[in-house]
């Protein structure tokens, strides 16, 4: 993704970061009301966002928050059994998205995956 969209990918990123903590937000939020209207939108837009980035575990725990907020719409009750997994959510979102700004950091060094650096004693060509 980051090839594709080139110098617009750290601004597109920026949205994901403020996006996903509205999202967030309104999802714990929801959940402390046990309002599963609110949930499901919050945890859609994640859902969403989150593979477009390629990070699947958000997206999957945002998917699986969202249905238990369909469900409990056609039920009339509130999951409880989806509190911790909304517990979970701000942690993997935290970390997600410092993976995905590690990728945008000129500073980070880039290696192959699997490959030790050449060059590992200090002073050392």
């Amino acid at each position: 993704m980051r090839t594709e969209l080139g110098a617009n990918f750290v601004r597109i990123l920026g949205y994901f970061r403020e996006d996903g903590e509205k999202s967030v937000a309104r999802i714990e939020e929801a959940t402390h009301r046990e309002d599963a209207a609110a949930l499901v939108l919050p945890a859609h837009t994640m859902k969403a966002e989150a593979r477009q980035f390629g990070a699947e575990p958000l997206a999957l725990l945002a998917e699986k928050i969202e249905q238990a907020g369909r469900r409990a719409l056609e039920s009339r009750f509130f999951p409880d059994d989806i509190i911790p997994e909304v517990a979970r959510l701000r942690p993997l979102y935290e970390q997600t998205m410092t993976l995905l700004e590690e990728e945008t950091n000129p500073l980070c060094q880039r290696r192959a995956f699997g490959k030790k650096p050449s060059n590992q004693e200090f002073g050392r060509l």
